[in-house]
C-alpha cells in the first residue's frame, strides 16, 4: 500500500495529536477552519496541455516546454456530471505529473484498480496548494489539467528528490473519482466493558466520557462500527475523521472534526499506539484506541498538546479511506 508522494505533500505535514514530534507543527487539524478556497480559471498555459486517452485510464499528455504561470491556471479537460467539489470535502483522486520546464514525467498513481489518493480540501491541507485549487469547484468525474508555479507548489526551495527547481512550475492532470464518506458507515457493535462511551452528534462528531477506572496499561482497542471496506496494512495511508482526549481528565487535545475535514497521513507517522490500532481494521469503520504512554508520547509527554509523560490517550477514529 502506498503512502502519500513526496510529490503531492507539503513539506511538513504534522498533526499535533498523532505524530511523534513534540514541537508545534506549522499546520495541524487544530486552526481555525479553512476559509473557503476559490475557483481557479484557465489560463495560456493550462489551456496548451493537450490530454487524451479514457477516464480511469492513465492519459497521454503532450506540452511544449517550459511553460510558465504566474499563477495556478486550471482547464476542465473533461466535465464529470458528479456533485461539485467544495471545501471540506474528501476526494479521491488519479494524477499525472510532470516538470513543465523540463518536461519530464514526475510521477503518476490512482488509475485503473489502483487505490486513488484521498485529498482533503481545506487551506490547512496536506498537499501542495496547486492540487488543492485544481481540484476544488470541480465536479465527481472531472479531468482538469492544472500548472502550478513555484509559489503554490515546492516555494524558493524546489525539490531535489524529484529535480525540481525552485523556477519550475508543475503540470498536473487530475482526474477526480469521487468523494470520501465524512464518517464511519459499518455496522453497529456491541460496547465492550471498560471503555470510554461514545455518543455522536448528528454529523458524526463523538464526545467521549470517560470511566471511573484506572487507565488500562496496554493497547486496547474496540470496534463500534464495523465497516466492510479495504483493511489499513502496515506503512499504508488513512484518511480518518478522530478525535482524541486525555484518560485523566477527559479533555479534547485535537481533533479533525470542526476543523477543515477528515486528515489524510501515513500511519508511519504517527505515534506507535495509533498506528497499531488502526492496523487490521477496515475502512468504514469506527474504532476507540487506548494507547498507553509508551505508545505515545512516552516519559516526555507533549507539552504542546497538554500531554504529561504519564497520560494515556483515548481515540477515537472514523476510518475513511486507505491506499
Amino acid at each position: 500500500m502506498r503512502k502519500l508522494p513526496a510529490l503531492i505533500t507539503v513539506a511538513t505535514v504534522a498533526v499535533l495529536a498523532l505524530t511523534g514530534c513534540s514541537g508545534s507543527p506549522s499546520s495541524t487539524p487544530t486552526a481555525s477552519a479553512a476559509a473557503a478556497l476559490t475557483c481557479t480559471d484557465p489560463g495560456t498555459s493550462s489551456n496548451a496541455v493537450t490530454v487524451a486517452g479514457d477516464a480511469g485510464v492513465e492519459p497521454t499528455v503532450t506540452f511544449t516546454a517550459p511553460l510558465t504561470a504566474t499563477a495556478t491556471e486550471r482547464t476542465v479537460i473533461t466535465k464529470g456530471d458528479g456533485d461539485a467539489v467544495n471545501t471540506g470535502d474528501a476526494v479521491e483522486i488519479a494524477y499525472t505529473a510532470y516538470n513543465a520546464t523540463s518536461g519530464t514525467k514526475l510521477n503518476a498513481g490512482g488509475y485503473g484498480a489502483e487505490a486513488g489518493l484521498t485529498v482533503t480540501v481545506a487551506e490547512t491541507g496536506s498537499v501542495i496548494p496547486g492540487i488543492l485549487k485544481g481540484i476544488a469547484c470541480s465536479t465527481i468525474g472531472s479531468r482538469v489539467a492544472v500548472v502550478v508555479p513555484p509559489v503554490d507548489a515546492f516555494g524558493t526551495t524546489g525539490n531535489t528528490d524529484l529535480n525540481v527547481s525552485a523556477t519550475d512550475n508543475i503540470i498536473f492532470v487530475i482526474d477526480v473519482k469521487g468523494k470520501v464518506p465524512t464518517r464511519a458507515s459499518g455496522a453497529d457493535q456491541a460496547p465492550q466493558d471498560g471503555f470510554p462511551t461514545v455518543a455522536l452528534a448528528d454529523d458524526g462528531a463523538p464526545t467521549i466520557t470517560i470511566p471511573k477506572a484506572d487507565a488500562p496499561t496496554e493497547l486496547k482497542t474496540e470496534v463500534l462500527k464495523k465497516g466492510d471496506g479495504a483493511t489499513v496494512a502496515d506503512g499504508a495511508t488513512v484518511t480518518v475523521q478522530y478525535a482524541g482526549v486525555v484518560w485523566a481528565t477527559g479533555k479534547v487535545f485535537d481533533q479533525s472534526w470542526g476543523k477543515g475535514g477528515p486528515a489524510t497521513f501515513a500511519t508511519a507517522n504517527v505515534v506507535p499506539g495509533f498506528a497499531q490500532g488502526l492496523i487490521g481494521q477496515t475502512v468504514g469503520s469506527q474504532v476507540v484506541i487506548v494507547i498507553p504512554p509508551a505508545l505515545g508520547y512516552g516519559s516526555t509527554g507533549n507539552e504542546t498538546a497538554g500531554i504529561s509523560g504519564t497520560d494515556t490517550l483515548v481515540f477515537v477514529v472514523d476510518i475513511l479511506a486507505t491506499a
